[in-house]
């Protein structure tokens, strides 16, 4: 037993790439992983395969903060506790910055950033009658660099980030600890949508590694920040990024 069995984690945007990842990383390392995402059929998928039978999939839509706290009470009566959850649903449209509009803005952001006040707001007080949690969000290097055509997914993940300190400081009283993850480029069929394969190639070069990352990169970096191992780790933003 390695601290991790019988913990229960949610991870958001489990469907496909750096989620699907992040829920098979964690099932591995004995959690009991529930994939949300919108999409049932690849949540569904993931359950069947994943390793040892420890992925339940839970299709919601996290920007309907009723939905989420449905999904919560569910859980908790399903498995008796939430020891942490992944912030990582987003949907990407890349536009020049006037030419960004109104749907834009507000699909991102509801899944971007609503998604995650909802869920800290919906699990806090369930981790305070634990004595402590985890929450991990995903930020973006695009918080801090210019991209072009990237003014709406920088300012979210940008208030992802800055959202992550804050609630480190107000959640840290009770035990529970708040980071995010800042990834590199990783090609998840999801990014690929909106950067090709040349700006993959701009983004590999920029880089101290000279490589892109995958996706479990990033679900490795998830899987430390749950475990005990960083029990004195928070309000801290960990780059993934290959020396980006």
């Amino acid at each position: 037993m390695n601290g991790q069995e019988g913990r229960v984690v949610i991870v958001t945007g489990a469907g496909r790439g750096i989620g699907e990842a992040i829920a098979r990383r964690l099932a591995s390392d004995e959690w009991t992983v529930i994939a949300v995402d919108r999409d049932a059929e690849g949540i569904e998928r993931l359950a069947e395969s994943a390793r040892g039978g420890r992925v339940y999939a839970a299709q919601a839509d996290v920007t309907d903060r009723a939905g989420v706290e449905a999904l919560v009470v569910d859980v908790v009566a399903r498995y008796g506790r939430v020891d942490a959850v992944v912030n990582n649903a987003m949907w990407v449209r890349y536009a020049p910055l006037l030419e960004v509009d109104e749907q834009m803005i507000d699909g991102m952001i509801a899944i971007g950033l609503k998604a995650a006040f909802w869920t800290t707001q919906t699990l806090v007080p369930h981790f305070r009658r634990q004595g402590g949690g985890a929450i991990v969000n995903l930020s973006s290097p695009a918080a801090t660099r210019g991209f072009v055509g990237s003014s709406v997914y920088s300012a979210v993940k940008g208030a992802v980030a800055s959202l992550t300190l804050q609630a480190a400081r107000e959640l840290g009283p009770d035990g529970i600890r708040v980071n995010a993850i800042v990834p590199g480029a990783v090609p998840t069929p999801g990014a690929r949508e909106v950067v090709d394969d040349e700006g993959y190639e701009v983004r590999r070069s920029m880089t101290a590694l000279q490589r892109l990352g995958t996706p479990d990169d990033i679900a490795g970096a998830v899987a430390f920040l749950v475990s005990p191992d960083a029990r004195f780790v928070t309000g801290h933003l960990l780059h993934v990024d290959g020396g980006l």
